[in-house]
């Protein structure tokens, strides 16, 4: 992408440059450790609050200080664009564009970031560490603008919203996966060393796979198979069905 190229001092690979030109309205990038998703995604952000006059940014993440550490890559590409961003007045994390346009990082909790409205893109960072809720109660902002809502992270356990997306979110979603062994910027003699120091977890953090904590006496995928969606609940109190 030009943009992030010529303007941003930004030479993404192969699966970065298509996400930056992704128009997809839901994406769920899928990715290894190390890989760069926050750093692509923030090019993201920018490039719509940039070209996009008067349009809200919204940066969530499982807590402040990650957010915090998204909005400082966003910052520095301002820079790069000529221009040293002010906050907005109302939120700490946040940087306000001469043309109106802002991108606000969200603490990470869902009793503290409500009340925005309008959002042009909707950014869930490490989403796999997000809570239900949290993500429940940021859905709602895109309502009025019919924005675009992004999710990125490494996987977590077969558990979580970031989980039933990828699983089971259907052709709404824009999918996009890397394994740390596609990514030319992380040694193979590293890898292996950190294969044989993680042994489960090397598939979750590097690979890309979703693996069970093994705490269950069922893996998920079992207890998937088992499940028939057709039954309706039934109300405890009447024993009628719940619609």
């Amino acid at each position: 992408m030009e943009f992030a190229r010529a303007r941003l001092g930004f030479f993404p690979d192969a699966v970065q440059t298509a996400v930056l030109q992704s128009t997809a309205k839901r994406g769920i990038l899928n990715c290894s450790r190390q890989w760069g998703k926050s750093t692509v995604v923030a090019a993201k952000a920018v490039h719509r609050a940039y070209t996009e006059k008067g349009c809200l940014v919204l940066v969530a993440s499982p807590t402040e200080r990650q957010s915090g550490e998204f909005m400082e890559k966003a910052s520095e590409m301002l820079e790069r664009l000529g221009m040293r961003a002010r906050g907005d007045g109302h939120n700490r994390l946040s940087l306000q564009l001469p043309n109106g346009s802002r991108i606000v990082g969200l603490p990470g909790t869902d009793r503290t970031i409500r009340g925005f409205s309008g959002v042009s893109l909707l950014l869930i960072d490490e989403a796999a560490l997000v809570s239900d809720g949290q993500y429940k109660a940021l859905r709602p902002m895109l309502a009025a603008s019919d924005g675009d809502l992004w999710l990125m992270s490494t996987p977590c356990g077969k558990r979580g919203f970031f989980y039933h997306v990828w699983a089971h979110g259907g052709e709404t979603w824009a999918r996009f996966s890397v394994q740390a062994t596609e990514c030319a910027r992380i040694k193979k003699s590293f890898l292996e060393e950190e294969r044989q120091a993680m042994g489960i977890w090397f598939a979750q953090e590097y690979l890309c796979e979703f693996v069970d904590n093994e705490l269950g006496v069922f893996d998920r995928e079992r207890v998937e198979r088992a499940l028939d969606r057709t039954v309706r609940p039934l109300n405890v109190g009447t024993f009628e069905e719940v619609d």
